[in-house]
């Protein structure tokens, strides 16, 4: 087994793209999705509209009706892995991951809703049952140093974070599945990250406030917009 990471600015990307893996068939015992527990649709922000407003929701319909590449990418990827061996037949009748969200505390990202096997690793390291965090529980699910701490640091910023347990076979189709789903460039977004000073994910420091994670994104949203692409 090898574990795929993406992470998405968007809750809303990052729900469409469980859905997706679960609706092709993938358990969702080998999925997990975590995000600060504010950017959910229905939770908004204190003197804002929700976070997965009009805004964030549109940056993906944006890009497909561009030009059409992300639904095409997405239709192709879904229907290979659907008709693929070895990722999970039929889907059954069980509600799925996203029915099984709930709100924990991760240190250095406050709250968080989260649900699946990377959540209750990291909250068992949190715990003290594990060592490292969010960051240690990326690293033992494979990904490397670096790139945990910018998964991490992405969702301490108001993004979301979707991991996947699946066969070396599997993985590139499960990839192309995500990838549909617009996820951050990581070499982009850690290049940003440090133009402003950033080095690494620090769990004792406070997470930003709901305020500065909407504010973040919507500039975000809009400079990428303009700019024609997801960073």
């Amino acid at each position: 087994m090898q574990t795929v990471i993406r992470s998405f600015d968007s809750y809303t990307q990052a729900e469409a793209a469980v859905s997706a893996l679960e609706k092709v068939g993938l358990p969702s015992a080998d999925i997990s999705i975590i995000a600060r527990e504010h950017v959910r649709p229905e939770r908004g922000t204190a003197g804002h509209e929700p976070v997965e407003s009009a805004y964030v929701a549109s940056a993906v319909e944006a890009a497909e009706a561009a030009d059409g590449r992300l639904a095409a990418e997405r239709s192709a990827a879904e229907s290979e892995t659907a008709t693929g061996a070895g990722i999970g037949g039929v889907v059954g009748g069980g509600a799925g991951l996203l029915a099984g969200l709930g709100v924990l505390a991760i240190p250095g990202l406050g709250p968080v809703v989260a649900a699946g096997w990377l959540a209750t690793t990291a909250v068992g390291a949190a715990a003290g049952v594990a060592a490292g965090g969010i960051v240690g529980a990326l690293v033992g699910a494979g990904a490397e140093s670096e790139d945990a701490e910018l998964y991490s640091e992405s969702v301490r910023r108001g993004g979301a974070l979707v991991s996947v347990r699946v066969s070396e076979p599997d993985a590139p189709r499960i990839e192309r599945i995500l990838d549909s789903y617009g996820p951050i460039d990581p070499v982009a977004r850690r290049a940003e990250y440090r133009s402003s000073g950033w080095t690494r994910f620090e769990a004792d420091e406070p997470p930003p406030s709901p305020d500065e994670n909407h504010v973040d994104r919507k500039y975000r949203h809009f400079r990428d917009e303009g700019m024609g692409k997801q960073v």
